[in-house]
């Protein structure tokens, strides 16, 4: 049987992980293990530089939707 503290450690992992996905949080990380894997060569930009990249992909795609600000 597994502690009070471990099933509640295991939820507070859930929680953030949800968080992460739904909010968009998790993209970078999933970038740069996609660009390592399939190109090793290939300069990783940083945090700042990928969500630059990822905006201007957002608002030069019209199926994206309204991007209100």
């Amino acid at each position: 049987m597994r502690s009070v503290l471990g099933r509640a450690v295991e939820a507070v992992r859930g929680v953030r992980w949800y968080v992460r996905e739904v909010t968009g949080e998790s993209a970078y990380d999933r970038y740069v293990a996609h660009l390592r894997a399939g190109h090793p060569d290939a300069p990783v930009p940083s945090r700042r530089e990928f969500e630059r990249m990822r905006t201007d992909r957002q608002e030069s795609d019209p199926r994206q939707g309204f991007r209100c600000c």
